[in-house]
């Protein structure tokens, strides 16, 4: 696969100024990561074929996003204290389902359902039907006039007995299809990146009001279809990660329950993009906590309080100091990409240049209040925040849900509050649709 010439006068046509794209080339060892920065202001009113330069922009920087160099990392983090952490594969934080996008991304205890591998697997111990499947489907970029870019997730689980359930879960992501040139602009194919993860996960009781549960996870990221990017081989990556998830909840009186649940998420072996594995990729491994309170008013209606925190188990990059040169910076910076996923964990506990402070705006705030009328009709409210020196994405989402038989319908709306918003789903509906095929008799909290 060739470079894309795209100039810097198209993009700011295109999408206004929006698109942050990193194309630096450093030897042969690439980066692949997200890193698309959107406005939408002007992208409505302009040409078809500017809307196809666009996509392509997109897509090309997924595929061939490089190392950043020396002095854009002292630009960025040294002197506007931007400082964000990139990973390979972030679909994998995505939230898969349309209750959880209308509650601000909110999972680590809210009550169990067909989605819970991904917020908290323990949950699905507390499950309360004996076998269910679930779907979502997820439009990608649908503000920028994408169509074909999309989010696929499939589920099911089932209860062992009264103490235990397994599930199984796919997550599909397509970023449609793009025609590769070489840098004479002559056509050499179409590609169709993709990526998706296989979940197995089980969970189980360790007493009246207590879970634990585990997840084993396949994860296949194929961004070039290995195609050469100019001169550099490529390839998929491909990595085995675990989750592992705890879970509590309690009954009170007076009509009243309670939840915490704590989740570490894709812990496992870094991703390589290039043949020859010299630069590799962290797994957005992940840490949340959470906790809800239930309140039944009465026997018609309901209302669900949750709250999560958030972090990233990612090392911070590093950032190059007054007195350093650019020699002992990049030897920092590579002994950075060196670190395995397990010490990367660990010191993402601790390792923020600025301190404490930075440390602090690593945390991702999620909350989300949920009213259920009859057990029949949901409307949810919920608001996501991210600090601005790590990604700034701040957003209102709303949405609903219906119960009928063993049917479950949900959709949600995401509305950014920043004005610029580097959401991919940003004004898009999702639709989640959940079938539990053989209800239990206990009475259900939501």
């Amino acid at each position: 696969m060739g470079f894309y010439k795209i100039s810097v006068a198209a993009l700011t046509h295109c999408c206004a100024s929006v698109f942050t794209l990193h194309f630096t080339i450093k030897e042969r060892h690439w980066r692949f990561f997200y890193r698309v920065t959107c406005i939408y202001d002007t992208y409505r009113d302009i040409e078809p074929s500017m809307k196809i330069i666009c996509k392509i922009v997109v897509i090309a920087t997924l595929a061939i996003s490089a190392l950043q160099s020396v002095s854009a990392q002292v630009s960025e983090t040294g002197q506007t204290g931007k400082n964000y952490i990139s990973t390979g594969m972030p679909i994998l934080l995505i939230a898969p389902d349309a209750r959880a996008g209308a509650l601000g991304d909110v999972g680590a205890a809210t009550t169990p359902d067909a989605y819970s591998a991904h917020w908290n697997v323990a949950k699905f111990a507390f499950i309360e039907n004996s076998f269910g499947v679930s779907t979502t489907y997820t439009p990608w970029l649908r503000n920028l006039g994408v169509g074909d870019m999309n989010l696929l997730y499939l589920g099911g689980y089932g209860r062992i007995n009264q103490n235990s359930a397994v599930a199984l879960s796919l997550t599909y992501f397509s970023l449609g299809d793009i025609e590769s040139t070489d840098e004479f602009g002559d056509p050499q194919g179409n590609m169709h990146p993709n990526e998706f993860a296989v979940d197995a996960s089980y969970a189980l009781k360790i007493g009246e009001y207590i879970s634990i549960g585990a997840s084993g996870r396949l994860n296949h990221s194929d961004l070039t279809n290995g195609q050469n990017v100019g001169t550099a081989s490529t390839k998929a990556a491909n990595s085995l990660a675990a989750d592992f998830g705890f879970y509590y909840q309690q009954p009170l009186e007076n009509n009243r329950q309670i939840a915490a649940g704590v989740m570490i998420s894709n812990l496992g072996a870094k991703l390589s993009y290039s043949d020859d594995d010299t630069k590799k990729e962290f797994l957005p491994a992940n840490l949340r906590l959470g906790g809800r309170f239930t309140k039944d008013i009465d026997s018609y209606n309901q209302i669900n309080a949750m709250l999560d925190i958030n972090k990233l188990l990612v090392a911070t990059p590093p950032v190059q100091e007054a007195n350093e040169t650019n020699a002992e910076y990049q030897s920092r910076y590579n002994d950075y990409y060196n670190l395995g996923s397990v010490q990367g964990a660990l010191q993402s506990l601790y390792d923020a240049p600025g301190g404490f402070s930075e440390k602090l705006q690593e945390l991702q705030l999620s909350a989300g209040v949920e009213y259920w009328y009859n057990h029949t009709f949901a409307a949810r409210l919920g608001y996501f925040f991210e600090h601005s020196n790590k990604g700034g994405r701040q957003y209102l989402t709303v949405g609903g849900g219906i119960r009928y038989n063993v049917f479950v319908f949900d959709l949600s709306y995401l509305v950014p509050t920043t004005k610029f918003s580097t959401n991919p789903l940003s004004n898009t509906i999702r639709i989640s649709l959940s079938v539990d095929l053989a209800k239990s008799t206990s009475s259900s909290a939501d």
